[in-house]
């Protein structure tokens, strides 16, 4: 078995240290990175957010010109999921080594891609390249890829534009060309409240939001039934589910609230603004016949998040890149969702490419190869050399 270097180990023991639960500020880790940086000769741009909790963060190495426009972008997110009531072993924020595995909270999704990235950092500015590397760290992907969008408007802004990249999403080091789109969407509905004995003077919120919940399992049925499909996905259709509902004040009051969070991950060919204006058609519909109950009624939509999809073609450049750089380009796609899709939206086209197993994420005990780290260090050993002027 291939270890890595005792460089990427040392950066994913200083990385999981940090409990980046998207809840908490970033700021610490991101800090730490950038004075380390600094230090190296990187030119370092904090973006923070504007309460100043969170940062996104971007480490350009120059190309032999000084250039920062262009180049290679290699982007990960800062941010890991809860450890709350997981039944870990060891400290999730302690990396802990196991049967050729490295333990911890943020090992594979995705601090081990960040921790390669880092470790060859100064092999990047040893010698001089044709072209620019960034690497990037963003903040709260885990909760709707909330800092990717200001990351693409921070990039561009900064004047540093990069031509294309690789999101080092866990993907066992083949390259992912396609993902669907996710939409997280809040449904608050607002009746009458009354007795339960007096019905006719109330309106009920819940048996409101039960309409909604049967039009949405309608358009699940649909999808699954009539598609569109596309066969590279292990679920081939648009998925949409209901996945909370929260309701009601007392057994015996006609309930005056309901709220329920909706989910859907749509294929490229499904145009999620349009899912979404059928809702609020529906939903308005809907505040309509509440309305004519009691005018005090009301159906308020919210789009909670939105990440955008990703269909690379598999003669783009950054995909052909990768091959050159003896990747392989997988036809199959993913039903999970990344930055890579809002990247590429903004104008940097991206694949999704790093050390690890999806499967390991968000678990108790997750945890990385190490011969998954030394793959990843092998390829940022080749993507050097090829940009070295």
């Amino acid at each position: 078995m291939a270890h890595p270097s005792a460089e990427t180990r040392t950066w994913l023991s200083r990385l999981v240290a940090y409990d980046t639960t998207s809840r908490e500020s970033n700021l610490p880790l991101i800090e730490d990175v950038a004075a380390a940086a600094r230090g190296l000769g990187a030119i370092v741009n904090v973006f923070p957010t504007p309460d100043g909790r969170k940062a996104n963060l971007v480490v350009t190495v120059p190309d032999a010109s000084g250039g920062v426009r262009g180049g290679v972008l290699l982007s990960g997110h800062s941010d890991c999921v809860p450890v709350d009531g997981q039944a870990w072993t060891s400290d999730p924020f302690e990396v802990v080594e196991r049967d050729g595995r490295l333990i911890g909270r943020g090992t594979a999704d995705m601090k081990g891609f960040l921790a390669c990235c880092l470790a060859a950092l100064p092999a990047m500015l040893e010698r001089p390249l044709r072209e620019p590397v960034h690497i990037g760290l963003s903040y709260d992907e885990e909760v709707g890829c909330v800092g990717a969008p200001p990351f693409v408007a921070s990039v561009h802004e900064a004047g540093l534009s990069p031509r294309l990249g690789f999101v080092g999403e866990p993907s066992m080091m083949a390259m992912i060309r396609g993902h669907k789109s996710i939409n997280l969407v809040h449904v608050t509905l607002t009746g009458v409240p009354a007795h339960s004995s007096l019905t006719h003077s109330g309106v009920n919120a819940i048996e409101y939001a039960a309409e909604i919940v049967r039009y949405w399992r309608g358009r699940a049925d649909a999808w699954k039934a009539h598609g569109p499909f596309d066969d590279a996905y292990p679920l081939p259709y648009t998925s949409a589910s209901v996945n909370m509902i929260a309701g009601g004040n007392g057994v015996n009051i006609v309930p005056e609230t309901c709220r329920i969070t909706l989910e859907f991950r749509a294929l490229p060919s499904v145009e999620d603004a349009v899912v979404l204006d059928e809702l609020r058609d529906f939903c308005s519909a809907l505040e309509q016949r509440m309305k004519a109950e009691n005018a005090a009624s009301s159906v308020v939509m919210e789009v909670a998040a939105s990440t955008v999809g990703l269909d690379m073609p598999a003669d783009a450049e950054v995909v052909q890149l990768g091959v050159a750089l003896g990747l392989e380009s997988t036809p199959d796609k993913v039903t999970y969702g990344t930055e890579a899709g809002v990247y590429t939206a903004g104008g940097i086209p991206c694949v999704v490419c790093g050390p690890g197993d999806i499967g390991d994420a968000h678990r108790p005990d997750e945890s990385i190869a190490l011969d998954q780290l030394a793959e990843c260090e092998a390829f940022l050993a080749r993507l050097i050399d090829e940009l070295r002027v």
